[in-house]
């Protein structure tokens, strides 16, 4: 029987993090792995494609993990449903604390950390996942995109569904 290959998406503080983090989750044959700059680019692939997991930073000014979780959990139109995100901290502050309850982040892993840790983390994290509901990517709200046409797919929300990051 062959490993489901689950999807992770990394947005963290800085590209050489990015970039370590990405090369060492890709290590792992069940793992695929897109990387982004922006909070923009994450949810606008998110809209597209689903993911199993994100991985954000506290340290990341324009895309803070608490932020990007609460953005991620209230935007209908991502089936972020099942999404888990995990959160790298450099500090775990009562303050750091509060917010990742308060966005519904899985797990905070304090930085700095081992790479392969880090893989350990997601690996472990989605295999709960699947052994708690094996069927939540399969009841994911099929969207109707017949509206646009036979070959247009949106990419953003109306205006009026914006909300500023």
């Amino acid at each position: 029987m062959t490993q489901p290959i689950n999807t992770v998406a990394v947005l963290v503080a800085n590209p050489a993090l990015s970039s370590i983090l990405s090369m060492t989750l890709a290590g792992a044959s069940s793992l695929r792995v897109r990387p982004f700059e922006t909070q923009l680019a994450l949810m606008t692939y998110l809209r597209l494609a689903p993911a199993d997991l994100v991985i954000a930073d506290f340290d990341s000014v324009p895309a803070r993990a608490d932020r990007l979780a609460e953005d991620l959990r209230h935007d209908r139109t991502i089936g972020a449903r099942g999404l888990q995100v995990i959160a790298l901290a450099s500090a775990m502050t009562a303050e750091t604390k509060a917010a990742s309850i308060h966005a519904g982040i899985d797990e905070v892993i304090m930085k700095p950390m081992s790479p392969k840790y880090l893989v350990e983390r997601v690996l472990a994290r989605l295999a709960s996942r699947k052994a708690a509901a094996p069927e939540r990517r399969t009841s994911l709200r099929k969207r109707d995109w017949s509206s646009f046409g036979d070959n247009v797919v949106p990419l953003f929300r109306p205006a009026h569904l914006h909300r500023p990051v």
